[in-house]
C-alpha cells in the first residue's frame, strides 16, 4: 500500500471509529428526574428533610441521573439551584421551566433570564425560543431523545404577558422545533396541564377551567401537534397533584409538588424516567406525610413507551 493510499485508508478508519463512538453514545442508556412546584420550600431558610431537601436527598439515594427538569412554580429558582447544589452538587444540571409565580415576579424573572443568558447557557440546547424569549423556551438534546421546555406565557413580543396558553407565537415555534428534530424519543415540557386530573392517591383536584383548558381552542391544536409528531409525554405541574393520562396516544403527566411538608393535601412527589433506545419507563416515588420523609411510601413504575 503507497503513502497516499495509507492515509486514505487511516482517514477513513478514524471517521469510522469516530462515528461508531458518537452513535454508541445516542444509544446509552440514561436518567433524567422530573420535580414541579417547590416554591419557598427550598434553599438555606427551609434546609430540612421535611421539604425540598428531602425530596432531593432521596432523589440521590435512587439515582439522580444526568439532569433535572422543573415544570415551573419553583420561586425563588436561586433557593432551588442552593439545595441541588448542596445536595446533588454543582455540576447537576438544571432545566427550569418558567410557571406562573416566576412569571409574576421580577427578580425571578432577572434570575432565569440569566441563568440561560443568550438561549445558550444550558448545555445541550440545539434551539432557542423567538426573540424576548431566547433565555426560557428552548429545545435541547441528548443521546437519543429530544427536549422542548415550553414559556406558556409568551405573547409574541413579551415573555411574561400571556396567560397560560399555547398561544400562535408558542404553537408556531413548537411546530417548527419538533419538525426538525429526528430524535427518537421526544418530551415536552410546560407548566400548566392541559387536561387537568385529579390526584391519583387523594383525588383532589385543582386548576379546572384555568389551566390550558381556558381556551380549548389553542389546547386540542397543540395536543393534535404533539400527536402528529408522536411526542410521547408533555410533564407539566401547577396543580400540585400527581397524574398520569393516555390521551390520543400522547401521556401528559404532573408531576405534582416536591415541597414537602408544605402541601399535604398530595403526597410529597418525584419522578425518574429511565430512556433505554426507544423504551422509557417512567418511576413516581411519593412520601403521605407520615413523618418520615423517605419517598418510599408510594413507588410506581410503568412504561410510557
Amino acid at each position: 500500500m503507497n503513502y497516499k493510499l495509507s492515509k486514505i485508508f487511516l482517514a477513513i478508519l478514524f471517521v469510522s471509529i469516530a462515528f461508531s463512538s458518537i452513535s454508541c453514545k445516542a444509544q446509552q442508556p440514561f436518567r433524567f428526574t422530573v420535580i414541579a412546584d417547590t416554591r419557598h420550600e427550598t434553599g438555606e431558610s427551609k434546609d430540612s428533610v421535611q421539604y425540598f431537601r428531602g425530596v432531593v436527598e432521596a432523589i440521590k439515594k435512587v439515582g439522580a441521573g444526568e439532569f433535572m427538569v422543573s415544570p415551573g412554580d419553583i420561586d425563588p429558582p436561586e433557593s432551588v439551584r442552593w439545595t441541588i447544589d448542596k445536595y446533588l452538587g454543582k455540576d447537576y444540571i438544571w432545566y427550569p421551566v418558567l410557571g406562573n409565580h416566576e412569571e409574576e415576579t421580577e427578580s425571578d424573572m432577572e434570575y432565569l433570564r440569566e441563568y440561560n443568558k443568550g438561549g445558550d447557557k444550558l448545555p445541550y440546547i440545539v434551539n432557542k425560543g423567538p426573540k424576548a424569549t431566547e433565555e426560557t423556551m428552548y429545545s435541547f438534546d441528548y443521546g437519543n431523545s429530544h427536549f422542548v421546555v415550553l414559556n406558556e406565557y409568551y405573547d409574541g413580543k413579551c415573555d411574561v404577558c400571556a396567560d397560560g396558553d399555547i398561544n400562535d407565537a408558542v404553537y408556531e415555534w413548537l411546530k417548527a422545533d419538533l419538525e426538525k428534530t429526528d430524535k427518537t424519543n421526544i418530551f415536552v415540557f410546560g407548566h400548566e396541564p392541559a387536561f387537568v386530573q385529579p390526584d391519583e392517591y387523594t383525588g383532589r383536584l385543582r386548576h379546572r377551567g384555568d389551566s390550558l383548558d381556558k381556551y380549548r381552542k389553542n389546547r386540542d391544536r397543540f395536543w393534535k401537534l404533539l400527536e402528529d409528531q408522536k411526542v410521547i409525554a408533555y410533564f407539566c405541574g401547577h396543580t400540585h397533584n400527581y397524574s398520569k393520562v393516555l390521551i390520543n396516544n400522547v401521556w401528559q403527566i404532573d408531576a405534582a409538588h416536591a415541597r414537602g411538608i408544605d402541601d399535604k393535601g398530595a403526597p410529597s412527589t418525584f419522578l425518574t424516567i429511565d430512556v433505554n433506545g426507544s423504551e422509557v419507563t417512567v418511576t413516581v416515588y411519593r412520601d403521605i406525610h407520615d413523618g418520615n420523609y423517605d419517598y418510599k411510601d408510594i413507588v410506581k413504575s410503568y412504561r410510557i413507551k
